[in-house]
């Protein structure tokens, strides 16, 4: 018979610190006036703690799991993870954008029909850009697919993660 754990609190709780970490990169960036070119470094740093946090998760279930690991448990874990820190990044995003930065599409289009303009693209060829772009902008399809990313993303991590990982009862027999 195999040992289950509730693996419940544990994601929310894992999830929950990816989130605050996520909130609290934004805020830094924001409060450094990066928030709309921020550097490269910035990136590195989400990538790393988003990695970190599933793997880590994956590892303390197994630990409190007797050591015990499946590969569709620790997929569950980390895909559960990267979705509540990507819920509460979009809550965040939200009030970002409505209370801190009600213009912020709006900077973000202005720096970004710049990097094209001096990549040498011309007026027109901006314009189509942009266009295509607006369909893009509804802040309900912003957050879904930041939910859907997070969760594309949480589910390769965690796949590897529980591939690596995985233990059976019936391995140690």
């Amino acid at each position: 018979m195999e040992n289950q754990v509730n693996s419940k609190s544990l994601i929310i709780n894992f999830g929950t610190y990816l989130g605050i970490a996520t909130v609290l990169i934004s805020l830094i960036t924001y409060a450094l006036g990066m928030h709309l070119d921020p550097h490269w470094s910035v990136s590195v740093i989400s990538g790393i703690l988003f990695i970190g946090l599933i793997v880590f998760g994956i590892k303390k279930y197994k630990e409190i799991n007797n050591g015990f690991l499946s590969w569709g448990q620790g997929v569950k874990i980390g895909v559960g993870i990267a979705i509540v820190a990507a819920l509460i990044g979009t809550i965040y995003n939200y009030l970002f954008m409505t209370f801190l930065e009600p213009d912020l599409l709006t900077q973000m289009k202005e720096i970004s029909n710049q990097k094209l303009l001096d990549q040498g693209q011309t007026e027109e060829q901006i314009e189509a850009i942009n266009k295509m772009s607006s369909a893009f902008q509804s802040p309900f399809l912003i957050a879904a697919l930041g939910i859907i990313g997070s969760a594309v993303g949480g589910f390769v991590v965690a796949a590897i993660t529980a591939a690596i990982m995985k233990k059976s009862e019936e391995e140690t027999y």
